[in-house]
This record gives structure tokens, sequence and C-alpha cells, in this order.
């Protein structure tokens, strides 16, 4: 059974390369290339996107695309391949910013408690007049006052938050 599951993944039917597995130690980042660049648009615009179809796009052989998307995963420019949700049709209609100050020095703890959180979805460290940035797509308001009110307001380096409502999204990524 598992190994039929892994045959039904792109990267282990061998139209992409393996996932990248997390590295304990990157090396230096090479520069890239103008070559490199288009491979970057076109996996961000479509992720199962062939080797075959990446070299053709990009006027190379298949074995210099295969050994340039290899270089970028090994470099950690690329991290991982994945899909883009709707979260709406997904179940989850609400989404929300919520920003947070937090005790000095707690970022490590409060990223890991808000990285276990149902329905969180990006968080960043800022500077500036919050602390941090966290996305969260729940099914509904309910949920999110639930999450906001009981969740991260129990989070004991949570000072305080506030909750910005999305109305509608964007993806700005390239489209192909």
């Amino acid at each position: 059974m598992e190994s039929e599951r892994m045959a039904d993944r792109p990267e282990e039917s061998g139209a992409l390369p393996p996932r990248p597995q997390e590295p304990a130690r990157l090396p230096p980042a090479r520069p890239l290339d103008a070559i490199d660049q288009d491979i970057l648009r076109m996996l961000q615009a479509d992720g199962r996107a062939s080797i075959r179809s990446v070299a053709e796009r990009v006027h190379v052989s298949r074995a210099n695309a295969y050994s340039r998307i290899n270089r970028l995963i090994e470099d950690g420019v690329i991290r991982g391949f994945g899909a883009r949700v709707d979260h709406e049709r997904a179940g989850q209609g609400t989404s929300a910013y919520i920003t947070l100050k937090i005790v000095q020095n707690s970022w490590r703890t409060v990223r890991e408690q808000l990285g276990r959180l149902p329905g969180a979805s990006h968080i960043a460290l800022l500077g500036g007049d919050f602390d941090v940035l966290l996305l969260v797509h729940t099914p509904d308001n309910r949920a999110l006052r639930e999450l906001v009110l009981t969740r991260i307001q129990a989070i004991p380096e949570v000072l305080s938050t506030r909750t910005l409502l999305v109305f509608e999204t964007e993806d700005l990524e390239p489209k192909g």
C-alpha cells in the first residue's frame, strides 16, 4: 500500500526530483542565472511540471534541467513542492491575519505554539508596532473567535492580539 501511494507522487514517478530534505546546514547559495530564474518561475506557477516541459520551455536538455532543479533544491532555493489551496472551497472560508505583541525573547517558544494551531498558515517575526504576524484559516467566524480568544490569548508569552479579517485574496506568484 505504501509503495502504491509513493508511486502516485509526481516526484516519485520521475516527473520531478525527490522532495528536499531539511538539511542541517545549507551550502552557500550559488548565483542564479536567467535559466535558473525561468525554472523557478515555471515551478512556482506549476510545481507538477515535468522535467521535459521545464527543459523545453527554458531551452536546455532534460539532463541539464534535472541537474539545475536538483542544485536549486540542494542549495535550499527550492524548499519544497506543494499545492495552492482555495481555502474557502476546502471548508476554511474565514481567513484572518492576527498581529501579536509578545514577551521579549520569546519568539521561538511562541512560534512553536502558533505552528501547532489548527489553520495556522504563515508565521512571521516582525520589526515595528507588532512582533508577530500570523495568517490563519478557519471554517467560520465562530471558529476564528475560539482560536483567538481561547488558544492564542492563552499562550503566556502573548501580551496582546489584533485580528484583521481577510475579505479577499489574490496570489501574486507567477501564473505560467
